[in-house]
C-alpha cells in the first residue's frame, strides 16, 4: 500500500480500477436519504445520541486450538473471567448503554454471542449469514442507528476483541473524538501512541493538526495522511520514529457520513446501499463484496482525522498479546488454570484438561484441552495458518468443549 494521499475520485486510485457503479449507487442512495431520514438536524454532541457498533464476526483461527464455531474467539475468557466481548462492552459503559450498543456477528456464532450478552437486546444482535468484511458491517450499523436515531446519531466503530487497561483515559479519549465527529463531516479513529514496533498491527501516520476548538484536556487531533497495514519490522521501527500512531479500531462518526461517504469511495458495498436502506439485508449481502473499512474507505479517503489516546490499549490477536494483556508472575509467565512452574519464564499456559508442568524453559505457549494439547513457541504462534491447513480435519476442528 502506498504511503501517498490518493484522489478517491480517481479510477487508478480503487481496487477495482472503476468508480462508475458506486456512482449510480452514491446518487441513488442519495435519493433515498433524502426522502427516508427523520427529520433531524445536525446539533451538538449534547443533541445527539451516541451508539456503537461492536463487530464480533469470524471464529478466530489464531486462537486455535481453543477458539472453535462452539466456543468462538469473543466468548473466551482470556483476560479476566469474563468473555473478551462482554469486557468491551462493559468499557464503553455508561458512555454507551447497552441499549444502545449493536453486536454484528456471523450466523454460526449468533445464539453463542447472544447467551454471554444478557444486557444487550435480541434486536440489537445484528446477523449475517456469513462474515462479509468490516465495511458491510459498518454500514448495517450504520443504516440500523440512522433508522432508530436519526441520520446525525453519532456511531462508534469498535472490535470485539481489545484490551482497554484504563477505562477513564478511555472515556476521555471516546468523548473527545465523539465530540469532533458530532461538529464535523468527517470519520475519526482513534489512534494509540506505539511502545514497540509490532509488525502484526496497522498504523495511522499523521499530519497537521485538525481540530481548532480543543479543550485544555483534550489531545491535539491530527488528519490522517495515510494507514500501513502490518508491516515488516524494519518498517514498524521506521514509523514508530516518525510518530505514527497504532490504529486501535475503534473509530467515531454520524450515520449519515459513514454511509454517504461508503457510497461514494467504496464501490464494493456501493451498490448494495439502496437494498440495506429499504431493510433488504439478503439482498445486500448478495450485491456486496468483502473488504475491511480501513481498504474500502479509509484508504481512499482525504478527510479523515485521528484521535490519540493512550488508555492501555492492547489488540488481543494472538496467543502471544496475551504476555502483555494478562497479569503476569514474577518471571513473566502468564497462566490460565492449573500449571506448575520451575525454572520457567516467558510463557503462557493455558490449562483446561489437566495440570500442566513447565521446567527449564522459555517464551513457550501451551495449551492443554479436552483430547489435545498445543505446544509452540511465542514467535511462531502469531500466525498458525500454514500449521492449520496442514492437519487433518479432525485435528483441524477438534473437540475441544471444556471439561465439565
Amino acid at each position: 500500500m502506498s504511503d501517498a494521499r490518493r484522489d478517491p475520485l480517481d479510477p487508478r486510485s480503487t481496487a477495482n480500477g472503476s468508480l462508475a457503479g458506486a456512482v449510480d449507487a452514491t446518487e441513488s442512495f442519495a435519493a433515498l436519504l433524502t426522502a427516508e431520514d427523520p427529520a433531524a438536524a445536525p446539533g451538538s454532541e449534547s443533541e445527539v445520541a451516541i451508539w456503537a457498533v461492536v463487530l464480533a464476526g469470524g471464529i478466530g483461527s489464531r486462537f486455535w486450538p481453543l477458539s472453535s464455531s462452539h466456543r468462538p474467539k469473543q466468548l473466551l475468557t482470556l483476560l479476566s473471567e469474563r468473555p473478551l466481548i462482554a469486557e468491551t462492552i462493559d468499557h464503553l459503559h455508561p458512555l454507551i448503554p447497552s441499549e444502545r450498543v449493536l453486536v454484528v456477528t456471523s450466523r454460526d456464532i449468533a445464539p453463542a454471542i447472544a447467551a454471554a450478552l444478557p444486557s444487550v437486546p435480541a434486536r440489537n444482535i445484528l446477523v449475517e449469514p456469513e462474515p462479509s468484511g468490516t465495511a458491510a458491517a459498518l454500514a448495517w450499523g450504520a443504516t440500523e442507528i440512522r433508522r432508530r436515531a436519526g441520520p446525525e446519531a453519532i456511531c462508534c466503530g469498535v472490535h470485539a476483541d481489545i484490551a482497554i487497561g484504563f477505562g477513564a483515559a478511555f472515556h476521555d479519549t471516546l468523548r473527545s473524538a465523539t465530540r469532533l465527529a458530532a461538529q464535523n463531516d468527517v470519520l475519526v479513529g482513534i489512534g494509540v501512541p506505539i511502545s514497540r514496533p509490532e509488525p502484526g498491527f496497522g498504523y495511522v501516520v499523521t499530519g497537521e493538526a485538525a481540530d481548532s476548538t480543543p479543550s485544555d484536556a483534550e489531545p491535539i487531533a491530527r488528519r490522517v495522511l495515510s494507514f500501513v497495514e502490518k508491516p515488516d519490522a524494519e518498517r514498524a521501527a521506521y514509523l514508530q520514529r516518525r510518530g505514527a500512531l497504532w490504529h486501535s479500531g475503534i473509530f467515531a462518526w454520524r450515520a449519515r457520513v459513514l454511509l454517504e461517504a461508503l457510497a461514494e469511495r467504496t464501490p464494493e458495498v456501493a451498490s448494495g446501499l439502496p437494498l440495506l436502506a429499504r431493510g433488504d439485508h439478503e439482498g445486500f449481502m448478495q450485491a456486496i463484496a468483502s473488504i475491511s473499512i480501513e481498504r474500502g474507505l479509509f484508504e481512499r479517503c482525504h478527510d479523515m482525522i485521528v484521535v490519540p489516546g493512550d488508555f492501555g490499549w492492547d489488540d488481543v490477536g494472538t496467543w502471544a498479546s496475551l504476555r502483555r494483556a494478562r497479569e503476569l508472575d514474577d518471571d513473566g509467565n502468564g497462566v490460565v488454570g492449573s500449571c506448575s512452574l520451575h525454572d520457567a519464564t516467558g510463557n503462557v499456559v493455558h490449562a483446561e484438561a489437566s495440570t500442566v508442568v513447565l521446567y527449564g524453559v522459555s517464551g513457550l505457549l501451551v495449551v492443554s484441552l479436552n483430547g489435545l494439547t498445543f505446544v509452540t513457541t511465542l514467535s511462531r504462534a502469531t500466525d498458525l495458518r500454514a500449521m492449520l491447513d496442514s492437519l487433518p480435519e479432525d485435528l483441524r476442528k477438534p473437540n475441544t468443549a471444556p471439561p465439565v
